[in-house]
Order: structure tokens, then C-alpha cells, then sequence
């Protein structure tokens, strides 16, 4: 009876390996994001900002306000400097202290993803003013940016810059002062006016498993593994001491 109970306890643990092994082979995961947007140069926008990362593919959603109303607004992700956001009270090189886009790029960094409606979304696109928002739309796109760029914003180092500002009140882009990326348009056109860090709010595991740490169906996978393995050799070693006892009775 003994030597049948051993059998099966170690039947039972062998049994239970292969089935938790291959679920600990998970395919990378989902990383949400989150950001909020504060206003620059005083113009009173703001935005709250949602989306995710899952290889290569970028799913990104912004809701803005305050944004100058029938004007296109640039809008991007930039990577690089210290990876945050100047304060609303920092000057620039523009129009009486305006802060123009060059003048935070030790924070922000470049652009890395162009954020338009359609089409390219590379940096080439930075200033493709026929292909971003008008106003302040909920804005929502999903596409494929770079490994490295899909690294870095799945590490947080991600800033979302919405750009396009009236300083004078006028209504519309002017002013004296040209863009410091376009001599073209006026600094208006391009100043950054908010800017948020594209945070990483969490981890899905494939599966149903746990956002963060050990815990879920990894954590269970593991735990299997280690109770399993220790209920091998308990048996092992028990089946041993029996087997032991036997021989020496007999003897």
C-alpha cells in the first residue's frame, strides 16, 4: 500500500512539469501608457493622453483643450535630453521671452514619432501641417514605429509635445518673429504649448497573468514548477528510505 501511494505522488508531480513549462515561454507583453499635459508659454492647453505598446505597434489617444480653435496643431512624441518637460515659466528665444521648440529640446529631446492624421509618422513629417489636428479633436492612431523608438517609450522615456500657440491673442498664427524650424511661419505656428511625459501606468502579461511582479499565472507557473520538483524528490527519497526498510527485513 505504501509503495502505491509513493508511486502515485510521484506520478502526480512528474505529471504536473510539462504541463506548467511551456506557459512560462509568454510572447512579450502590453505596456500601457498614460501622460498628462500641462500648458507652455501661458496658453492655457492642456490634454490627458492614453494609449499602449505591444511590439512594434504604438496605439496612442490624446484629448486636448484649450488648443487655439481653427489652427493646425503639430504634434509629437520626442525622446532624448532629460526626457521630461520644461516649467510653464521658462523663456525662450522668442517674442518677448516666448519658449520656442529648440529652446526645451535639452528636456524633451528631438522628435521621434509625428503624430498626424495619416500617412508617415517618422520625424520627417514634423511639420506637416495638412496632416495634424485642427482645434481640439480627440485624436486616436495606431502605427508601427521603430524597435528602438518602441524600447524607449515601452522603458517611459516617451514626451508628448503638442505645439502651436497665440501668443498676441490674435486668433490665428503671426507675429514678427519666425519659427525656429521653419523660417517660413511664424513662431506661432510651432512654439510649444503643452507638454507631458508619456508615463508607463503598467505590464499585461498574455494570458490573464499579473501587470507587475511574480504574482498571477507566472508566479503560479513558477510556483508549480518548485512544488512540483520538490514533490519529485520527496518521493524519491521516501520511496529510497522504504525500499531500504524492506531490504533490511528481509536481511
Amino acid at each position: 500500500m505504501i509503495k502505491k501511494t509513493l508511486a502515485l505522488s510521484a506520478a502526480l508531480a512528474i505529471t504536473t512539469l510539462p504541463l506548467a513549462a511551456p506557459a512560462m515561454a509568454a510572447s512579450s507583453g502590453t505596456t500601457e501608457l498614460t501622460g498628462s499635459l500641462t500648458q507652455l508659454n501661458d496658453s492655457g492647453a492642456s490634454a490627458e493622453v492614453t494609449g499602449s505598446i505591444t511590439g512594434d505597434e504604438l496605439t496612442i489617444n490624446i484629448t486636448p483643450q484649450g488648443l487655439l480653435e481653427g489652427a493646425p496643431h503639430a504634434q509629437h512624441i520626442h525622446i532624448g535630453g532629460t526626457n521630461s518637460c520644461p516649467s510653464n515659466d521658462m523663456e525662450g528665444s522668442g517674442a518677448n521671452g516666448a519658449l520656442q521648440v529648440t529652446d526645451a529640446a535639452g528636456s524633451y529631446g528631438a522628435i521621434a514619432v509625428s503624430l498626424t492624421t495619416e500617412g508617415d509618422t517618422s520625424p520627417d513629417s514634423g511639420l506637416a501641417v495638412d496632416r495634424f489636428p485642427v482645434g481640439n479633436p480627440t485624436y486616436s492612431r495606431t502605427l508601427e514605429v521603430s524597435p528602438e523608438v518602441a524600447q524607449q517609450i515601452a522603458n517611459g522615456d516617451g514626451v508628448v509635445v503638442l505645439h502651436g500657440v497665440d501668443l498676441n491673442g490674435s486668433g490665428a498664427y503671426d507675429g514678427d518673429v519666425m519659427s525656429d524650424l521653419d523660417p517660413s511661419l511664424p513662431e506661432e505656428a510651432t512654439d510649444p504649448a503643452a507638454c507631458g511625459t508619456l508615463d508607463v501606468a503598467s505590464m499585461s502579461m498574455p494570458g490573464g497573468g499579473a501587470d507587475t511582479g511574480a504574482g498571477g499565472a507566472a508566479g503560479t507557473q513558477t510556483l508549480t514548477l518548485v512544488v512540483g520538483g520538490a514533490a519529485v524528490a520527496a518521493a524519491g527519497a521516501a520511496g529510497l528510505a522504504y525500499s531500504r526498510r524492506r531490504a533490511g527485513q528481509r536481511g
